[in-house]
Order: C-alpha cells, then sequence, then structure tokens
C-alpha cells in the first residue's frame, strides 16, 4: 500500500463518519421535534433510510434552520438546568463560608494564616 492509497482511504474513512454523524443527527433531530406527527417523523426516517444522501440533504434544506432552532433551545435549558444546579449546591454565603473556615480553624485543620487567605477570597467574591 502506497502513501496516496493510504491517504485517500483516510479521507474516505473520514468523510463516511461524518456522513454518519450527520445521519445521526438527522435522525435525533427528527425524534425530537415533538411538532412532528408520527406519520411524517416515519416518512423521514423511511426517505434517510431508501435515499439516504439525497434524503439527508433534502431534510438539511428543509428544516436546518429549524433544526438549529430546536439544538439552541435545548442549550439554553441545559445551560440554565446547570447554572440552577450550581447556585442550589454553592448556596452559601461569604459569612457561612467564614464561619465554616472559622470552625475549621478552631479545630486545627486550618492555620491562622490559611484562615485569613480563605476570609480575604470569600470577601473579593
Amino acid at each position: 500500500m502506497t502513501f496516496w492509497d493510504f491517504f485517500w482511504l483516510m479521507m474516505s474513512f473520514l468523510l463516511y463518519v461524518s456522513y454518519l454523524v450527520v445521519l445521526f443527527l438527522i435522525v435525533k433531530d427528527i425524534f425530537a421535534d415533538s411538532t412532528r406527527t408520527g406519520w411524517n417523523k416515519a416518512v423521514w426516517v423511511l426517505v434517510l433510510l431508501l435515499l439516504p444522501v439525497l434524503g439527508g440533504l433534502a431534510y438539511l434544506i428543509a428544516h436546518g434552520q429549524s433544526m438549529s432552532l430546536r439544538q439552541a433551545a435545548r442549550n439554553d435549558v441545559a445551560r440554565e438546568d446547570f447554572d440552577d444546579f450550581v447556585r442550589r449546591t454553592a448556596g452559601t454565603n461569604p459569612a457561612e463560608q467564614i464561619a465554616q473556615a472559622k470552625a475549621l480553624m478552631d479545630d486545627g485543620a486550618l492555620t491562622a494564616e490559611e484562615f485569613t487567605a480563605l476570609k480575604q477570597r470569600v470577601l473579593r467574591q
């Protein structure tokens, strides 16, 4: 096998994997769209099975914009959920953090210098 044979083999493998990723994204979008009826979903899946390249291109042309809007909406919801989780788990205020650090210093887990550094870092936030 020559270098160029190997090169074209890798290029064709890359294109094939890219095609599969796009195809799976399309199928995921078809089933994630709640506004579509079951028959509409079945027809698109059938088109993708019978004419995969042309069906994929047709779907991207017909529904590409709404596909990206739905993905952006899902990303916004996921970001809001993550932000809410962070707020709930890190919900201690600076006074509580300083009190916890003071308790650790009293127990001997923190030195006075570490307590002072932690206190200054908490107050800067």
